[in-house]
Parts: structure tokens; C-alpha cells; sequence
């Protein structure tokens, strides 16, 4: 690394010169501020260390210069031990840190090293925010169906705005993307996304969870904790499967969308904050509102904008972009590709897990694969296979025609009255996951 040393105190500037020359750094000098900047500008420094009080040109003057022409060199600056508020100055300025007189080796050192390991750590998070806005860029997103245009066109237009915002559809569908999608296309993007599934955190919990708590508030509190609302400030928070939420924490909730301000358990003051909720469902909120079991005014708080994901089986088109991406994700080093046939079984799947469940299988296949072409073989018997109508033949009359809603529940019900009930043994019997035979069997209101 290039380090400029800038003091008009020529013995102190060659001893830092020395010590820093030793530590394996290149090292210029200057005895002035004026020569100092000449230097600075005629050369690529990595870390400029400056006295604060010079004559020609102070230390602080030199800085606000410094930062003018490059934001990134690394400045540490030189103070005396009366003169501490003129380093904080200069650290508001811009100054990454300050050295008090006398100082050594050792601690000249470490505070350069502090330095660059916090430039470094701001340089890689930097990095990493300006990736999460490549991988959430709406652009980027595959969506060729009509529908999912539509839905990528209502996302950009609310990514601008500070509306509250509710993303309803199916499991699998990609709502957390969407979130991500509308945060990291904002104005608040620079700011916390933090997400809380309603479902994950214990009722009794949740409340801390969302609000903090102080110590005290209940049993196991033995310190203060912020809430997921004070983290998320200036930001936005996630609020996943929000139809959970029990109905005294919606009214807390309501409170935060409307007044911007809450209390942390146990406390009576009251925390404002600056929060974009947006909110996630796979159940059908206003069914909720109607059974009593949601709150009407927060349902209409948070759909100021609704956004309706639909499931994969009503955007089929998108398989094939979708498995290409993921083929992308999880092999991108091999050329693996999907035989032509492929494709057709899979758009005529019902895709109950939708997004995740294909996203699954193409890991699946990848994980399985003997070589460069993915075949029909090499699918799963319960996309290859459609469930067969094996309705009992005493149950139909000439001409009589069943539904496949009809024909699949009955085909879950015998495999269960063959398998004793054994799930695991139904699922077998059926050729598909258990996982897909449970949701069927919710679905179909099997208990």
C-alpha cells in the first residue's frame, strides 16, 4: 500500500516514514499542506496521514479538499492532546480516524489497520447491496406470461411509492421475491428489509418480537430488546403469512400503520419510526374479515395495493424460462438441458408447490443426472404419470362424466382405505410425494 505522510514536524514526519517502511508500506513525505495536496494529486495514494495544524495549509482545509477529489483514499489525521475536538471535526469531515499525540508504533499501526479493514467492510457491503439490486432488479425477473407482466408492472410502479402494499397467492408462488423486488427498488433501499414469518415465532412471543421488550416485561426478559419495527426504521419489514396473526396483535399492528409509533412490552413510551409494511398471504384475508377472525380496518390498511401472484399451473408458459434460470442457478459451470419432451410434461402438471416445488425438482434432476440431456425417464412418476380415473365402475351411469377434481379426490381415498391410512404408504401407491398428498388431502378437506 502507498502511504502519504504530511507534517510539518520533519522529525516526527521520518520516524512514521520509518516505522511504516518497516511494516512493508511505500512511503512518501511532505512538510507542508501545499505540497502535501501537490503530491496527492500528482500520485495514487492508498492512505494519506496529515497533521491537523500546519501553517500554509491546515490539516482540516486539506481534508475538505482531499474528499472533494476522491472519496475513496483512506485519511488519518494528527492531533495534540489538547486539540481532540478539532479530530472530531475532521472525522465528521471525513476523516476514517485520528492519531493523538505522542503515539507509537504500535498504536500507529493498528489504527491504520482499523482503517482499511472498515473501508474494506463498507467497500463488500457495498458490493453486496448493489448485487441484491441486480438479483431483485424487476428487470431481471422471469416473467414472460401476460399475467406476470402485469404483476411486474404494478411491482415498479409500487417500488416508487411508500404505499403499504399486500402480496397475496398460493405457497411457492414467489411473494418474498416480490417484496424483495418492490424494497430494492426503492427509495429505501439503502436501508434494513427485515422479515418476520408470523407463522415461525410462538404467539406469545411474537409480540416482543415485532414491538421489543424492556427487562422485566415478562418472565425470561433480562434485558432490553429491540423489536423488528425499530430494526427496520427508515427500511421496510416483510411481514410473511400475516393471516396468522393473532387478533389483539393486529390491533397493535393497526396502530404502527396508521401512527407510525409503538411501545416495546413493558414500557409505556412510545417509539416512532419511518416503516414501509409490506404484508404476505396464502389464504384469502377477506373470507378472514368476514369470519371475525381478521380485522376489516387493518385488511384495508394494508391492501392500499394488492398484488395477486398467480400459481404456476395459470403461468405455464414461464416453465421453460424459469427451469432455464434455475439449470443456471445450480449447474452454471455444466451444460445440462432438458429433452424436448420434457417440457410438455411439465406445463401439463398440476404444480401444487408451485415456483419452489419446480425449483426443487430442477435441483433434483441436476443432483440425479448420468449426463448432459435430462430425459422423460428421469422425471418422477407423479409428473409423467396422470392420476388414473379409478372411480369404482358401480358408481357411474351411462354417459355420466366426473370432474378431475372429482376423480383425483376419489383416487386419494382409496389409496388411503388400501393403505390403512398409512400417509406415506398412500403416497407410494399413488406415485407421488407425501408432501403433494397432503396438501391434496387439505385441499379436498380428507382429515
Amino acid at each position: 500500500m502507498k502511504v502519504l505522510v504530511i507534517d510539518d514536524d520533519v522529525n516526527l514526519g521520518k520516524v512514521i516514514s520509518f516505522q511504516l517502511s518497516q511494516s512493508g508500506y511505500e512511503v512518501d513525505t511532505a512538510t507542508s499542506g501545499e505540497q502535501g495536496l501537490q503530491l496527492f494529486r500528482a500520485h495514487d495514494y492508498d492512505i494519506v496521514i496529515s497533521d491537523i495544524q500546519m501553517p500554509d495549509l491546515s490539516g482540516i482545509d486539506l481534508l475538505k479538499k482531499i474528499r472533494r477529489e476522491n472519496e475513496q483514499v483512506i485519511v488519518i489525521m494528527i492531533t495534540a492532546y489538547g486539540s481532540v475536538d478539532n479530530a472530531v471535526e475532521a472525522c465528521n469531515l471525513g476523516a476514517d480516524d485520528y492519531l493523538t499525540k505522542p503515539f507509537g508504533k504500535e498504536q500507529l499501526l493498528f489504527t491504520i489497520e482499523k482503517a482499511v479493514r472498515f473501508r474494506q467492510l463498507q467497500t463488500e457491503n457495498q458490493r453486496l447491496k448493489n448485487d441484491l439490486s441486480d438479483k431483485f432488479s424487476i428487470d431481471n425477473m422471469v416473467a414472460k406470461s401476460g399475467v406476470m407482466q402485469e404483476v411486474l408492472r404494478t411491482t415498479h410502479k409500487l417500488a416508487q411509492s411508500d404505499a403499504n402494499v399486500l402480496i397475496m397467492g398460493e405457497s411457492g408462488t414467489g411473494k418474498e421475491i416480490i417484496a424483495r423486488a418492490i424494497h430494492y427498488n426503492s427509495r429505501r433501499k439503502d436501508k434494513p428489509l427485515v422479515t418476520v414469518n408470523c407463522p415461525s415465532v410462538p404467539g406469545n412471543l411474537l409480540e416482543s418480537e415485532l414491538f421489543g421488550h424492556v427487562r422485566g416485561a415478562f418472565t425470561g426478559a433480562i434485558k432490553d430488546r429491540k423489536g423488528k419495527f425499530e430494526e427496520a426504521d427508515g427500511g421496510t419489514i416483510f411481514l410473511d403469512e400475516i393471516g396468522d396473526l393473532q387478533l389483539d396483535l393486529q390491533a397493535k399492528l393497526l396502530r404502527v400503520l396508521q401512527e407510525q409509533e409503538f411501545s416495546r412490552l413493558g414500557e409505556s413510551r412510545v417509539i416512532k419510526v419511518d416503516v414501509r409494511v409490506i404484508a404476505a398471504t396464502n389464504r384469502d384475508l377477506f373470507q378472514l374479515v368476514q369470519e371475525g377472525k381478521f380485522r376489516e380496518d387493518l385488511y384495508y390498511r394494508l391492501s392500499v395495493v394488492p398484488i395477486v401472484l398467480p400459481p404456476l399451473r395459470k403461468r405455464v408458459e414461464d416453465i421453460p424460462y424459469l427451469v432455464d434460470f434455475f439449470l443456471q442457478r445450480y449447474a452454471p459451470d455444466k451444460k445440462i438441458r432438458l429433452s424436448d419432451d420434457v417440457y410438455p410434461a411439465l406445463m401439463s402438471y398440476h404444480w401444487p408447490g408451485n415456483i419452489r416445488e419446480l425449483e426443487n425438482l430442477t435441483e433434483r434432476l441436476l443432483a440425479l443426472a448420468s449426463g448432459d440431456v435430462i430425459t422423460l425417464d428421469d422425471l418422477p412418476g407423479y409428473i409423467v404419470k396422470p392420476i388414473e380415473n379409478t372411480m369404482p365402475a358401480a358408481e357411474k351411469t351411462s354417459g355420466e362424466s366426473y370432474s378431475l377434481e372429482e376423480i383425483e379426490k376419489n383416487a386419494i381415498i382409496q389409496a388411503l382405505e388400501k393403505a390403512n391410512g398409512n400417509q406415506t404408504q398412500a403416497a407410494r401407491l399413488l406415485q407421488i410425494p407425501r408432501h403433494v398428498l397432503l396438501y391434496r388431502m387439505k385441499k379436498f378437506g380428507l382429515v
